[in-house]
């Protein structure tokens, strides 16, 4: 009962902002999406002001908000004129949407209007002083129309576009959005698609489907979209899984977007990463030597383990296969970095060296408990610095050992990848034998023919069935009397998937 109550407790705090808490502010309605960190100090700019974002910290999300101008500068008010509105078209009140006042309009035309600048009445010194008294935007749009000789003459579009571009000038209008996998992926898609791979939200939606991300689930990702795909994958699981993002070489791929999402410390914990060489390096035939290390090292790796364990002027005495100089064995000192490719790395070794590493690394765990134990050792813990502790959670921390060998021993139950960069063949040959039998993958590319290149090798080797390659589409339809039509700016391209499921591959006889 008492974890039920938790739970809601922690559903109620999300659904309103805190100071430190990354928000997506979309202003006028999808014409420039802006993410901040929402503190005393944030402004938001809007053409040559510079709007203070603290009105936004402990408003629920979905709020709207309208910028006006008083005596002190630009502030945000929040907007009330939504609900009102919304009334009116569910009554019927709204005569400019209604169907036979669209009939009625049919007969106008704007041949007759000319550009000269002389139609409005209203002076720039006017509308400067209704600024500075504090009237609203809405009533300045209504003064600019009152004051307009051609206005009445124009068409109903005319007047919705005129309308439109005066509100977006005099009376902007801000929405508090929750940052999330859909918002966040349409955010970047327009602001910057190269950075997500050119990802759509629909093509997102249906990786993680056709991948099976569900609680309990331990998802292997290669995620070279900053960081996007990790962090849907991640709120799917929520705080029931994990999430290991491989990589290759020495140095991850980012995942900045993933701090965008305000993950929980408990939810950043279970983001984890670890180089592929590292997640390879154990055969099947390897695990008896993770049951008994000791008693099932050979003599060869035995002597290798003490190489690592001792000291450079120990190791640089001969230079036989078995004590190697200490450039040679420089890449084997941390976990973290994966050895060259002509010296194996056994299980024996990595059992030593994760010895060595645990006490100087600390684990997000223990992180979380020296801080809810600050009080013991005579430090002032306040409820403020436990925010700005939890903001500051790092996903993506280095999995222990522990981890990782339970990974080997049981397989990841799914498989994303979403690497544009890298060659799909040689990957998901090495990426496959990581799944566990009957687990699905599903791979992402920006163009079809890598992927129609790796489907057929994947149907030689006989390792994976169900294999599939889809192309989603997505299209959004203004619905309006007499103007119902698809927008005409719409990405008419998401990208290709092909999907599959992992099984054993049965031999020739």
């Amino acid at each position: 009962m008492e974890e039920g109550n938790t739970t809601n407790a922690h559903e109620d705090s999300q659904r309103v902002t805190w100071e430190g808490c990354s928000v997506l502010l979309d202003v006028n309605d999808g014409d420039r999406f802006v993410f901040a960190r929402l503190t005393t100090a944030a402004t938001l700019s809007v053409g040559s002001y510079q709007i203070p974002l603290g009105p936004l910290i402990g408003r629920p999300f979905g709020s709207l908000f309208q910028m006006r101008t008083g005596p002190d500068g630009p502030f945000l008010i929040e907007d009330q004129s939504k609900a009102s509105s919304d009334s009116q078209h569910t009554n019927g009140a709204d005569t400019k949407e209604n169907g036979m006042d669209w009939k009625n309009n049919q007969s106008k035309d704007n041949r007759a209007l000319n550009d000269t600048n002389t139609a409005q009445n209203l002076q720039h010194s006017d509308i400067v002083e209704m600024k500075r008294e504090g009237v609203s935007g809405d009533q300045i749009i209504e003064a600019l129309i009152s004051n307009s000789s051609t206005f009445a003459e124009k068409t109903v579009f005319s007047q919705e576009k005129y309308k439109i571009k005066k509100q977006k000038k005099f009376a902007p209008k801000v929405l508090l959005r929750r940052p999330w996998a859909r918002s966040i992926c349409e955010a970047y898609l327009k602001k910057k698609p190269v950075k997500i791979g050119y990802l759509r939200f629909d093509t997102l939606s249906l990786m993680l489907a056709s991948a099976n991300v569900s609680g309990y689930s331990d998802v292997l990702v290669v995620d070279q979209t900053g960081g996007m795909v990790t962090g849907a994958v991640a709120e799917r699981l929520g705080s029931t899984g994990n999430v290991c993002c491989t990589y290759l070489g020495l140095k991850s791929y980012p995942i900045d977007i993933v701090k965008i999402f305000n993950f929980s410390p408990d939810l950043c914990s279970r983001i984890l990463q670890s180089p592929l060489p590292v997640l390879s390096s154990v055969r099947v035939e390897d695990t008896q030597i993770l049951q008994n290390p000791v008693n099932s090292i050979p003599s060869e790796i035995a002597t290798t383990n003490s190489l690592l364990n001792s000291t450079p002027s120990q190791v640089s005495m001969t230079n036989s296969p078995l004590n190697p100089t200490p450039s040679q064995i420089s890449m084997t000192n941390s976990p973290l970095n994966p050895r060259p490719s002509q010296i194996p790395i056994t299980c024996a070794d990595i059992v030593k060296i994760d010895v060595s590493s645990r006490q100087s690394i600390p684990s997000p765990k223990d992180h979380l408990e020296e801080t809810s134990d600050c009080t013991d050792m005579n430090l002032k813990c306040t409820d403020k610095a436990f925010e700005r502790r939890k903001v500051s959670c790092n996903p993506g921390q280095n999995a222990t050992q522990a981890r990782v060998n339970l990974w080997k021993e049981r397989g990841f139950t799914s498989l994303i990848i979403a690497a544009p960069n890298l060659d799909l063949d040689s990957l998901v040959e090495d990426l496959l034998p990581l799944l566990t039998y009957s687990a699905p993958f599903v791979i992402y590319h920006q163009f079809l023919q890598p992927l129609a290149v790796c489907m057929k090798k994947l149907m030689t080797s006989k390792i994976a069935i169900a294999l599939r390659i889809s192309e989603p589409f997505i299209r959004e339809y203004q619905v309006l009397p007499g103007r119902t039509h698809p927008f005409m700016e719409m990405n008419g391209f998401g990208g290709y998937i092909l999907s599959g499921i992992r099984v054993q591959e049965i031999p020739e006889s």
